[in-house]
């Protein structure tokens, strides 16, 4: 519970920290297609550091949930993966890292599949 807590609130700092910095300090060394891509990571990063304040919470609610702590694991995994790519590809412009960007976001329909299911077995 605590640990998903602590990685929600962490990844929602990071998340308005890399929107400000996007905002302010990429802004005239990014094109518009690169700012967007950047955009893009912070959102998902800010709304899955949400699914994993909300995967603790209901963790303190359950004694034990597989499917609360997969999902919580994926969220993680996801904006890793999904975010991570995408703010590396407007820093670099390397079109490959694209590619990681689809795993991140399997990892976050997949955590939230598993959040629904969850709810309906455990709560």
């Amino acid at each position: 519970m605590k640990t998903f807590i602590i990685l929600g609130a962490i990844n929602a700092f990071l998340a308005v920290a890399l929107g400000a910095f996007g905002a302010h300090g990429l802004k005239d060394k990014l094109d518009a297609y690169y700012l967007d891509i950047w955009k893009t990571g912070v959102t998902y990063q800010m709304f899955h550091a949400s699914g994993l304040l909300i995967i603790g919470l209901l963790l303190g609610k359950v004694e034990v949930s597989s499917f609360f702590t997969w999902s919580g694991w994926l969220f993680l995994i996801g904006i890793i993966l999904f975010s991570g790519s995408l703010y590396v590809l407007s820093l670099t412009k390397v079109g490959v890292l694209g590619a990681i960007t689809p795993f991140g976001g399997v990892c976050f329909l997949a955590g939230w599949v598993l959040m629904i299911i969850g709810t309906v077995k455990d709560l």
